[in-house]
């Protein structure tokens, strides 16, 4: 049987193995030395005051919405395409959710997305904005703070894609994460993120209080007194989503080599944007100077009067061994949805976007076998 080529994949070496391996021969093997080194290396990286780890994606954006003491009734805007968690996080505390359109070709909400969903809802102020930088490009990064005096709310960068993305504001560069432009930022170290540590989530802040929170709501908001171990107290209403000593290994080694992922990863989308600018009916992927993207997904999108063929080439991948993925179906499509939204961009962006395989693992060969398959079906 053909072995499938992914949308994305992990790259583990040998270097990892041993990290990890030693770390299973600590005394504490869990909420020890190894995740404070893990969060240390972090805020070094990104620039930001604080750092914690936790052991999800989902659960940093649980954990960050709930420090911000976002509950029943309060509003919140997020974007109307993006994975599912940004919008469960907010439904389980209770929130009442408002999803804002996205551009056509990025499937990214910008300002003026969030601007018209006030207008047409009628929306005063609200609590919490989430943005999110789908594929990693970090479009816009720094252009939704004016919205946070205007309408009174806290930022939540959704950056989920884009550990290793940064962006250019006034001659300054700022690392996604260092929350210069926002309150919180969120990431995944799921397998296919940019590093991995299996599953994994990191949260930062520049914030000293919201961040004491956030370690409270990580560990089920105990405190615990140094001088008598055997006492403690509960703050506040959390639950256990800490990541263990052995993961935070994991991660350590896999932030040693962050930038040979993402210079890989850069290598694989100017060489798809080369070849795949010649075939007519797709439109590539357009990055401005002042960001740098992560490149976690590289999304074509075929021009609107061929958005029929969506489903056809993906068929037609899957059948030449070639994995291709939606990212994402437009969280108002779901059951589970309840809420309002607009949808006009969402929509285009839905019938036309498509991901193809981009991940550091992936080899020449196989990225010529991809352009050479699309180009086939096209032509």
């Amino acid at each position: 049987m053909k072995q499938i080529i992914p949308y994305g994949r992990q790259f583990i070496d040998r270097l990892d193995i041993k990290e990890v391996s030693a770390a299973l021969t600590k005394d504490i093997i869990t909420s020890g030395d190894i995740t404070i080194k893990f969060e240390k290396k972090i805020v070094d990286y990104l620039k930001c005051k604080y750092a914690a780890t936790c052991n999800s994606g989902t659960s940093a954006l649980f954990i960050a919405l709930k420090s911000l003491e976002l509950k029943k009734g309060d509003k919140i805007i997020m974007p109307s395409v993006n994975f599912i968690a940004s919008y469960n996080a907010a439904k389980l505390l209770g929130a009442k959710i408002y999803l804002a359109d996205v551009d056509k070709y990025t499937g990214q909400m910008g300002p003026q997305d969030v601007e018209d969903c006030c207008k047409k809802y009628g929306i005063k102020n609200f609590k919490v904005l989430v943005t999110m930088y789908n594929g990693g490009y970090p479009g816009n990064a720094e252009k939704f703070k004016f919205l946070k005096k205007k309408y009174n709310c806290f930022i939540v960068e959704d950056a989920c894609h884009a550990l290793g993305a940064s962006y250019k504001f006034k001659n300054k560069s700022y690392k996604i994460g260092s929350c210069s432009h926002s309150d919180i930022c969120t990431f995944s170290l799921h397998p296919l993120k940019t590093i991995t540590t299996g599953e994994g989530g990191i949260i930062t802040t520049n914030n000293r209080l919201l961040f004491n929170k956030i370690k409270l709501i990580r560990s089920l908001g105990i405190k615990r007194y140094n001088k008598k171990h055997w006492q403690y107290d509960v703050l506040l209403s959390g639950l256990n989503f800490r990541l263990n000593d052995f993961q935070s290994a994991l991660g350590i080694s896999q932030l040693k080599k962050i930038k040979k992922f993402v210079k890989k990863r850069n290598l694989i989308s100017s060489h798809y944007n080369n070849e795949l600018k010649k075939v007519e009916k797709l439109i590539i992927p357009y990055f401005s100077r002042n960001y740098k993207s992560s490149h976690h997904l590289y999304i074509i999108n075929l021009k609107e009067n061929n958005f029929r063929y969506k489903e056809k080439l993906i068929k037609f991948m899957l059948k030449n061994g070639v994995f291709l993925q939606y990212h994402y179906i437009p969280i108002y499509r779901f059951k589970s949805f309840k809420g309002k939204y607009l949808k006009k961009n969402s929509e285009i962006y839905y019938k036309n976007a498509v991901s193809l395989p981009i991940y550091y693992g992936l080899k020449k060969e196989e990225i010529k076998s991809i352009i050479n398959l699309i180009k086939k079906f096209f032509n």
